[in-house]
């Protein structure tokens, strides 16, 4: 979504992500098993990275002993447990929005808010009536007594955008952090509500790694600074994970293997493949610190850039 209309995201990435929903939604309704098990891990991995990537420490084994078996954590704090099952809970909030077809407006917004926040902040599910600054930020908020206009102006925007949904849940994201509605919890709500406009368009929900949190924030800026482009590529690019990842359900060529196996059936190296990865060249996605692909993946990476 840009002030010329022109679209930000890579084109082969967006074909991509359409070839993908496309065979997604043929293949529906997914198997009921696999779907929960699927999405109980998402949920626990949006939970993990959304608050890692704000510097709660709860390692991803931890959060989900916290999640699961309402463990307490040694050495952990009180407000780390609450950011946990808060997250938790505001996600399973979304998913009910979507599939009730609520819109985002000033409630839905501050509902997700009071659930991220509480008992952690008094002014849980309000929107701030003070100014604050941001550390590292160029910029300053708008001053709170704009609030209410800007985040009328935004629910608008996103309401009526005819910008593919992936671009358009970028430029929510950006513009609600940028307008920074609440005390805290700005960043929180701001991935949710990308979930929720993206899984109320169809798209799987997606997840944003904290390992990459240097990238996000330099992305961010950059949307600051009015280029939107590399934030948006990089959500579509999450996107296009997650689908890989609901399409791995159905086994066969989409199944995701380690590149140590796929690549046994190439003229290359795993070492090859796995760089390939990371230039986003070969379809892949990173679990821990592996790289997982799928037969289809190779191949159409054969077909395209493979020896001649």
């Amino acid at each position: 979504m840009s002030d010329t209309d022109s679209p930000l995201i890579h084109k082969k990435l967006l074909t991509r992500i359409e070839e993908k929903m496309g065979r997604l939604n043929s293949l529906r309704p997914l198997p009921a098993d696999s779907v929960i098990r699927l999405h109980d891990e998402m949920r626990l991995l949006h939970t993990y990275h959304s608050n890692a990537i704000e510097g709660n420490t709860l390692t991803l084994s931890e959060t989900r002993l916290v999640l699961e078996e309402g463990t307490t954590i040694g050495g952990k704090s009180l407000r780390e447990h609450l950011e946990a099952t808060n997250n938790a809970k505001a996600f399973d909030l979304i998913e009910d929005i979507a599939n009730k077809k609520k819109p985002i407006d000033h409630i839905t917004i501050q509902q997700i808010h009071e659930l991220v926040t509480a008992g952690i902040l008094e002014e849980a599910g309000k929107y701030r009536r003070i100014n604050v600054r941001i550390t590292g930020a160029v910029k300053t908020p708008p001053d709170w007594s704009k609030i209410v206009k800007l985040m009328d102006e935004l629910v608008k925007k996103i309401s009526e955008s005819k910008t593919h949904p992936v671009e358009t849940a970028a430029y929510l994201q950006h513009r609600f952090v940028k307008i920074h509605p609440f005390i805290d919890g700005n960043g929180r709500v701001a991935r949710l509500l990308t979930n929720l406009y993206l899984f109320s368009r169809g798209y799987p929900v997606i997840v944003l790694k904290s390992e990459e949190r240097g990238k996000y924030y330099k992305f961010l800026r950059a949307a600051d600074a009015g280029n939107l482009g590399t934030f948006a590529n990089f959500i579509a690019k999450a996107v296009d994970e997650s689908l890989t990842m609901y399409l791995s359900i159905y086994g066969g060529i989409d199944e995701l293997l380690p590149l140590k196996e796929l690549a046994k059936g190439t003229p290359y190296s795993q070492e090859y493949l796995s760089l390939r990865a990371r230039q986003g060249i070969l379809d892949a996605v990173k679990t821990g610190k592996s790289w997982y692909s799928s037969k289809r993946a190779v191949e159409e990476y054969l077909s395209e850039h493979g020896m001649k």
